[in-house]
């Protein structure tokens, strides 16, 4: 992809004269893994929803998959981009099998019922299951999975339209540790494949980024405080001045840990 995925350039939002993200800078090149890191209320969430063409900032310039956000049609865009979140979650119904949840997505549906799909839609659905793990969940109605068992139906629905931008916010929030761990090793896997064409995540703990995940935004009062390789950035002294407080981080096996210095 000869353009940027992403290319915000000097993004503010401004929600009751707080500013949520203040003159923000941030390019995502074809290929690349981010993780956007920050404190509670650094504008984490609020960036990738602008990413996701589902919020426009109140100054600046977006361009999202080589298109300027305000001279395209965003609702094209959106069916490039796998978009999962905690507000996702919460919008589909707790009756639908998991194969239904994630073969709605070719569509953009959040249910099957309006919608006619293939054979080979609901054999994707199914191969992602599998990918994810829950193969044998296929028949399972959503709301009886567990935490980790529904992050992974949903990880696999985003994946369903081939997105060529993914985009996860918090994805092993409220997981064990047994699934936060089973959630890193299938993205660190999902990282060395050339589709997505790029990923972001967002988190809020270092433990919790998957190895191949090579580059990092670091956010704090809505600023960005360091962006770059994700070793430079997720590093004592970009976390220590984002946090306010000293911080010691240690790697290893390209995994991450913080601990007070």
């Amino acid at each position: 992809m000869p353009r940027p995925v992403l290319d915000l350039r000097g993004v503010s939002v401004i929600r009751s004269g707080a500013r949520i993200l203040d003159g923000v800078d941030w390019r995502v090149e074809a290929g690349e893994r981010w993780v956007v890191v920050g404190p509670n209320g650094a504008g984490k969430s609020t960036l990738l929803s602008i990413a996701s063409t589902r919020l426009w900032p109140s100054h600046g310039n977006v361009s999202v998959l080589g298109e300027e956000i305000g001279r395209v049609d965003a609702r094209a865009l959106r069916r490039r981009i796998g978009d999962a979140s905690a507000a996702l979650a919460e919008a589909v119904h707790g009756r639908i099998a998991a194969a239904e949840v994630v073969v709605s997505a070719a569509t953009g549906a959040l249910a099957p019922w309006w919608d006619a799909f293939s054979d080979a839609d609901r054999a994707r659905a199914r191969d992602l299951l599998d990918l994810m793990g829950v193969a044998g969940l296929a028949e399972h109605t959503f709301a009886t999975l567990s935490t980790g068992e529904r992050q992974r139906v949903l990880l696999a629905r985003t994946l369903m339209p081939d997105p060529d931008l993914l985009l996860l916010d918090e994805p092993a929030a409220g997981l064990d540790l047994g699934a936060r761990e089973d959630l890193v090793g299938r993205l660190e896997a999902l990282a060395v494949h050339p589709r997505p064409i790029a990923i972001v995540l967002v988190t809020h703990h270092l433990e919790e980024v998957p190895p191949g995940f090579d580059r990092a935004l670091l956010l704090a009062h809505g600023r960005a405080v360091a962006c770059g390789p994700v070793g430079e950035v997720l590093a004592d002294g970009p976390l220590s001045e984002a946090y306010g407080i000293r911080l010691h981080v240690a790697r290893e096996a390209g995994r991450f840990t913080a601990r007070r210095a």
